[in-house]
């Protein structure tokens, strides 16, 4: 980790301290009373009998934006996990196999809400403000126990009204129905997550269900772009947002997509990569949730302008991403940079030369930790350098 990473971890750390220093009584306590944005969490330790809870503030009114991540462009990587940490997390250990008890029942009910819903809880002991922030998980605020909750009523959103009470419906199907609905991909993974969705319901790790939500609805949009006519020149796209630089080249082809990362540690760049052509991925990614992300916010260009095209994705990681907030980030920048103005070139290593420019990692180092040269042209990477 640099030390760039090292002193914008210890500033924001500081500014958080700071402030449990004046509102501390009001993070380390052993009850709560605040409006959910709304949000659950469900963890992965001791999977299958999982912490399960929702997230609270200790504040009353419109908190939505607490947890929000597609309303978050322009925000501040401070602000982001400002917001993050300002959720009081309680949690219930709960098998995933309990769906329908009154308390899991109760997180469906704000996970369907239209609006933030009104909360109180009591926690067997004190919330800890004892915060982590290790540079490798992204943060969340206290954490406690319920030792009891009272949830007020909410008004649910109807398209997944509709869906949480089709119980013959399959999962996948349920997502993608919801996506078509125009419901945020983050409210979708929620759904997902506290087991409102499929035949044989289930509750889901948070980050789980984030992975598989954007590989489903990724997974479908690809089988659609298949159909769509090929794109005849080659585009860039560019954006950066909280220490992550992306660079997207689509080019003539069919269906194929590459993305290779780029990152710092201990001033020693490494590198990770996957891809895949018209039949999809055939293993866990390396990059792991990153790479659906990039899919989907990718694809659904190719979607809404009726083309298809081969893609590759640059992501550089710059040391001011001292603390991870989500691959939320990766899928929202991949999208901003799908609404920038393209750079258009005649051929393929034009655009590798653009793209790479938009780094500071060159485009040798780019071709040899990827897989695509050899994917598209069958020629070797010396023809490119």
């Amino acid at each position: 980790m640099s030390s760039d990473s090292q002193e914008i971890r210890r500033s924001i750390l500081s500014k958080w301290h700071k402030t449990l220093s004046e509102y501390g009584n009001l993070f380390s306590s052993d009850t709560i009373s605040g409006t959910s944005p709304p949000s659950v969490f469900v963890g992965s330790y001791n999977y299958p009998k999982v912490f399960v809870g929702p997230m609270v503030p200790p504040i009353h009114g419109d908190t939505s934006l607490l947890d929000n991540p597609e309303k978050w462009k322009g925000r501040s990587l401070e602000e982001i996990i400002n917001f993050r940490l300002n959720l009081v997390r309680g949690v219930q250990k709960t098998g995933i196999e309990e769906t329908e008890g009154r308390y899991i029942e109760n997180l469906q009910e704000i996970t369907m809400s239209e609006k933030p819903t009104d909360l109180d809880l009591v926690f067997i002991k004190n919330t800890s403000s004892n915060i982590s922030m290790d540079g490798e998980s992204a943060p969340f605020g206290p954490t406690g126990e319920i030792k009891s909750a009272k949830f007020s009523g909410s008004t649910p959103t109807k398209p997944i009204e509709k869906i949480f009470y089709d119980k013959d419906m399959k999962a996948q199907d349920a997502v993608l129905k919801l996506y078509s609905s125009g419901i945020e991909i983050s409210k979708i993974q929620k759904c997902f997550s506290i087991g409102m969705l499929g035949k044989k319901r289930k509750l889901v790790p948070t980050k789980w269900s984030i992975t598989a939500t954007d590989d489903i609805i990724s997974k479908s949009i690809v089988k659609e772009i298949l159909q769509n006519s090929i794109i005849d020149t080659c585009k860039v796209f560019s954006y950066e947002h909280l220490g992550n630089v992306f660079s997207v080249i689509l080019f003539p082809h069919r269906w194929i997509f590459e993305m290779i990362e780029g990152w710092y540690s201990n001033g020693i760049l490494g590198f990770g990569s996957d891809s895949e052509d018209a039949r999809g991925i055939d293993h866990p990614p390396r990059i792991a949730g990153a790479y659906f992300a990039a899919k989907l916010g990718v694809s659904e260009y190719l979607l809404k302008n009726k083309i298809q095209a081969g893609v590759l994705i640059f992501r550089e990681i710059r040391p001011e991403y001292a603390i991870p907030v989500g691959v939320w980030q990766v899928r929202e920048g991949i999208r901003e940079a799908m609404k920038q103005k393209p750079q258009m070139v005649s051929d393929f290593n034009h655009a590798l030369n653009l793209a790479s420019s938009k780094t500071s990692v060159s485009k040798k180092e780019w071709i040899v930790n990827g897989d695509m040269i050899n994917r598209v042209r069958q020629k070797t990477i010396l023809d490119f350098i």
